[in-house]
């Protein structure tokens, strides 16, 4: 560890492997909006955030548990599965755009960066409520997955409902 009088500490949310500040800095300055999504042990977060110098400025969030209590999830489907990060961003997305919010980017944080995994289907569901954000259409996932096909029927009916209750289409 850095101690010495000629060497610098890094910052502690560097050292903790919390915070990549090289690429917090290029997100910073285009100055839109961040779409910030994290999935934990539990449930998904997406939230919609803005820079400002006092700090980070929370404007619109969903979780998994606001899944269930505001809209019809079911309470014993998981919380952090790809279709509730799909239903997560699709709520969050037709939240922001109610309250005039039409363009972000798309933060992950340190989280692994694989075509189809959760964070991207909470893409996918901003996408389609018409936020925009930049992205590429390989990594998102599929609609079999998206709509829980290979979770169960249930699961593919629960997403119908849950679009529905939050003001998507079919």
């Amino acid at each position: 560890m850095a101690k010495g009088r000629n060497q610098r500490l890094r910052f502690k949310r560097r050292r903790n492997a919390e915070t990549d500040y090289h690429r917090r800095s290029r997100m910073l300055r285009g100055g839109s909006p961040r779409a910030v999504v994290r999935v934990s042990n539990t449930q998904v977060t997406c939230q919609l955030v803005a820079y400002e110098l006092d700090g980070d400025r929370v404007l619109e969030s969903v979780t998994g548990k606001s899944l269930v209590d505001s809209h019809k999830w079911p309470t014993d489907a998981s919380r952090k599965s790809v279709p509730a990060c799909y239903l997560a961003g699709y709520a969050m997305a037709k939240s922001a755009l109610s309250n005039g919010h039409s363009e972000a980017i798309l933060d992950i944080g340190l989280a692994a960066s694989s075509s189809g995994n959760r964070t991207y289907a909470a893409l996918r569901g901003m996408i389609e409520a018409g936020l925009k954000i930049p992205h590429s259409e390989d990594v998102l996932p599929s609609d079999d997955r998206i709509n829980g096909e290979h979770i169960g029927e249930s699961i593919s009916k629960a997403v119908t409902a849950t679009k529905k209750s939050i003001g998507g289409g079919k």
